[in-house]
């Protein structure tokens, strides 16, 4: 299984990233326009932009977001005590705001991520206002204590590397939803700008760590399992019921853009994990296809489609990605270089440093530029 876990901790990384780059391009467009300027079908290549398909921002802080857990149990692995996942996660998207206010390179001091050493990552690609004015912010949000009322889904399309992570984990998948939605809550402080996390962090570690997955198996598993994790939660039962929504849509022969109209249009968090369940099951064989419809509406659709690459490449893995999809797509490389740190894990502990290149990532975060490490 262990060789599988690590194609599908890939599929999941890389089909995130294109569905995130197909849609992007027609993420403000209305369906009146991508019909016009991409046919019938609606976009179904990549649009490239000096050879490369772009990723938005999506596809960038899904990458802090590893770093992020990275670097936490390396602090825990190398100093014996570790805070909790969250404010790793959280000091790792304060660099991703730097990336997006501040010019390349940063200047010298202590950083707590290396992906602030790619200059690639200094362009700004329609972040989300709430992310931006909440990492803006000395206040930091939390479950318990909200920064704002936000349900964006700029939430829930960040956290597969929770999934992914934990699924070689012994901690219980409770847990790991739970870290996913205080991930989310850092910046979307609404019930169903973070619950969705949880369930789509459930949904990738369910399906990663399970022999045969099941898309469907994996879906009702989140939805009977939040209750249990969040008791209080006022809005559990309205999100319950858009993703059985998303469920029924599924098997109901509806075309897809009525179908996705019934969900919603995927700019706030619940929607837009909705319509990605809904292409997922109904193409849950076929990336393509499941890509071409997740992105094809008026609404947020490089975050529907970059969620919807995460379900079904945690499914299928990085063997059933078409090649279209994964040549020329930015940062691939580095995608697939975090897909197996996140495999991997922490390379070192307290008594062995004897791993230049996991230091230097993930201890002094001064890779590439220097994989020695200081102590080298």
């Amino acid at each position: 299984m262990s060789k599988e876990r690590l194609k599908r901790i890939q599929g999941s990384l890389l089909a995130g990233a294109a569905g995130d780059a197909l849609g992007y391009t027609v993420e403000f467009m209305g369906e009146d326009e991508i019909d016009r300027r991409f046919g019938e079908n609606g976009i179904t290549e990549y649009i490239s932009s000096n050879g490369l398909a772009r990723i938005s921002d999506d596809t960038q802080m899904t990458l802090f977001t590893a770093t992020g857990i990275l670097f936490g149990t390396t602090r825990g692995m190398t100093r014996g005590i570790m805070g909790d996942y969250s404010d790793y996660i959280r000091f790792s998207y304060k660099e991703w705001y730097r990336t997006q206010t501040e010019q390349y390179p940063l200047p010298e001091g202590y950083h707590r991520s290396w992906l602030i050493n790619l200059p690639e990552l200094f362009s700004r690609r329609a972040p989300g206002n709430t992310c931006m004015s909440a990492l803006a912010l000395e206040k930091d949000g939390t479950i318990e204590d909200p920064i704002n009322h936000s349900k964006g889904c700029g939430g829930v399309m960040r956290v597969a590397p929770v999934g992914l992570y934990f699924s070689g984990n012994q901690i219980p998948i409770e847990a790991s939803d739970r870290i996913a939605a205080e991930a989310a809550a850092i910046t979307h402080g609404h019930e169903l700008g973070w619950l969705p996390a949880a369930a789509l962090a459930h949904i990738v570690r369910a399906l990663v760590e399970t022999e045969n997955p099941s898309i469907s198996e994996a879906v009702h598993g989140a939805i009977d399992t939040l209750p249990k994790v969040f008791p209080k939660a006022k809005h559990l039962k309205e999100f319950q019921s858009l993703m059985q929504r998303a469920l029924d849509l599924s098997q109901s022969g509806k075309a897809d853009r009525d179908a996705i109209h019934t969900l919603g249009e995927g700019w706030v968090g619940d929607e837009a994990l909705a319509i990605a369940v809904y292409c997922a099951l109904k193409y849950q064989n076929d990336i393509e296809k499941a890509l071409i419809a997740a992105v094809n509406h008026k609404g947020d659709s490089d975050s529907t489609g970059a969620i919807t690459g995460n379900i079904l490449g945690a499914a299928l893995g990085i063997d059933a990605i078409p090649e279209k999809f994964i040549d020329h797509l930015e940062l691939k490389d580095t995608i697939l270089e975090i897909a197996d740190d996140l495999y991997n894990d922490c390379q070192i502990d307290e008594y062995d440093r004897d791993a230049p290149v996991w230091a230097a990532k993930y201890i002094y975060n001064t890779y590439p530029k220097d994989v020695r490490g200081r102590n080298a």
